[in-house]
């Protein structure tokens, strides 16, 4: 299965599969919350977190928390605020509608406001991206 553009972001279907339980998991009940106010359904909002979750951890292993500040890190979870252009380069990457994009990053924010505390509501300045550690056990 292709979760972008390039021929290094096929996955197994399988794989996909894993991430999007994944995802369901660990976020839980700030999908359904974005999702009720969002202009995309609950499954589609999985499917998007679940091919964010691919990329980043792929970019994780490029050395991504270096372009950003950890806010909180365990054998569980990863929390950053990421310098740049993370959310804008995963919309043109997955190639996700504004509204994907914009409910995939606000499940993202919400979690590290969560653990963070004052945040501001939105910024621009820096990327919200919470990378779930959790992938060892499916492999």
């Amino acid at each position: 299965m292709k979760i972008q553009q390039d021929r290094e972001a096929e996955v197994e279907f399988d794989e996909f599969s894993r991430a999007c339980d994944l995802v369901e998991d660990y976020f839980g009940d700030t999908i359904d919350d974005v999702a009720l106010h969002a202009p995309v359904s609950r499954r589609q909002l999985i499917a998007v977190l679940a091919r964010v979750q691919l990329s980043g951890r792929q970019l994780a292993l490029d050395g991504l928390t270096e372009q950003g500040t950890v806010i909180y890190q365990s054998n569980r979870e990863t929390l950053l605020w990421l310098d740049g252009r993370f959310w804008t380069d995963m919309r043109g990457r997955h190639h996700l509608e504004p509204d994907e994009g914009r409910a995939a990053r606000e499940v993202h924010r919400r979690i590290i406001e969560a653990i963070d505390g004052d945040v501001p509501y939105y910024n621009r300045e820096r990327d919200p991206f919470v990378l779930i550690e959790r992938f060892g056990q499916y492999e």
